[in-house]
């Protein structure tokens, strides 16, 4: 009887032990469903590759392709062969040797700072030595003209202070064109300590839903949860839903945009502002939509979404992400076990929701690989 009552007690001890231990959501991502899901998708991208090395459609293809060979480079395309060669090719032809910028030299040179963003990041990722360093140089000058300031006419009290817009004068900043405008600076180099980085810190936290004397909004005291919208000028305009200047609700995309381009800008991870993102990224960890998106927007910027979530995740230098419900979450599994389901037979990727060109195979298939090689622990 003892004897029975003991092993009872020693049964019962164990399962509340358990029961204390967090949960955890996937093991770790399986190499073999990596490589495959990179081989089915890069053979895709080399049949759909056009002559002159772009993919996609004039102008489009200017800033696709920088996405798809930064992709391809980053899943173990060697530079020298194709179908990256071609893509580094045509991206060389987009040098403006007047201006600086990397998106072409006549007419369609549209989409500036984004364009020339992800092609700092292509021809970084294919690391010809030095061939590149006076390109990236004049296109990281370009880009730091452009930002905001006071050489542009806005003093630090403006919501426009420190961001960066699509291009040119007239284009007001948003959080989308910040975020590649500062990885572009990162992978080019520039000292922590540069003053664009000092800058762009005003901007994004005038972004995010967290009223603090970082962020005196009144749509920021409204919300109050630490996530993210598209942009903070003009007093605010969102992309969650199509009321952008009512409907300012954090969601997935930004608010993990936001958080990577703070760590970039130097903002210590114990900040409250990266503390109270993070606590908003705990209570909507998911993989299988834009998070915060109202439900019939749910799938909209998806691939978007994921390339962020992995280097937001590795900028944070996490190998798991413990949810608010103490679930813990192995997050390169996660978001394998995402991407790999949603793959075309052909190995391309889609999204149904063709918002911000994401019904454009090459682009997403591109964004995919940017997000899959993250997936394989360093």
């Amino acid at each position: 009887m003892k004897k029975r009552l003991l092993v009872s007690l020693l049964a019962f001890t164990a399962l509340v032990a358990l029961a204390l231990v967090p949960a955890s959501s996937a093991a770790e991502p399986n190499e073999d469903a990596l490589k495959a899901a990179v081989e089915k998708a890069t053979e895709y991208l080399k049949k759909a590759q056009k002559e002159d090395g772009s993919w996609s459609a004039e102008p489009q293809n200017r800033g696709i392709t920088g996405i798809v060979v930064t992709g391809l480079i980053r899943t173990g395309t060697k530079p020298e062969d194709e179908p990256a060669a071609k893509g580094v090719k045509f991206i060389e032809k987009l040098v403006n040797a007047k201006s600086g910028h990397i998106a072409g030299d006549d007419s369609k040179a549209g989409l500036i700072n984004y364009t020339t963003s992800i092609n700092i990041l292509a021809l970084n990722a294919a690391n010809k030595g030095d061939k590149y360093k006076g390109v990236i140089g004049n296109a990281t000058k370009y880009l730091k003209e452009y930002q905001w300031d006071e050489a542009r006419g806005k003093k630090d009290d403006s919501d426009y202070y420190g961001g960066a817009g699509y291009a040119g004068d007239k284009s007001r900043p948003d959080l989308s064109n910040t975020a590649f405008f500062l990885e572009a600076l990162k992978a080019a180099g520039v000292a922590k300590d540069d003053p664009a980085f000092k800058k762009a810190q005003v901007f994004i936290s005038r972004c995010q839903n967290f009223e603090s004397e970082y962020n005196t909004a009144p749509w920021a005291k409204k919300n109050n949860d630490g996530s993210f919208v598209y942009t903070g000028a003009n007093g605010g305009e969102n992309r969650r839903s199509d009321d952008t200047k009512n409907d300012l609700g954090g969601y997935g995309s930004m608010t993990y945009a936001g958080v990577k381009s703070m760590i970039y800008c130097g903002i210590a991870k114990d900040d409250k502002r990266v503390q109270k993102a993070l606590e908003w990224i705990g209570k909507n960890y998911t993989l299988d939509a834009n998070p915060g998106m109202p439900e019939v927007n749910s799938q909209r910027g998806l691939y978007y979404y994921y390339h962020t979530f992995a280097k937001t995740m590795d900028a944070l230098g996490v190998d798991e992400f413990t949810d608010a419900k103490g679930v813990k979450h192995d997050w390169r599994a996660d978001l394998l076990a995402a991407i790999a389901k949603r793959q075309k037979p052909d190995g391309s990727f889609v999204n149904d929701n063709d918002r911000w060109m994401e019904g454009d195979k090459n682009l997403v298939t591109g964004y995919a690989l940017m997000a899959l090689s993250y997936c394989k622990k360093k």
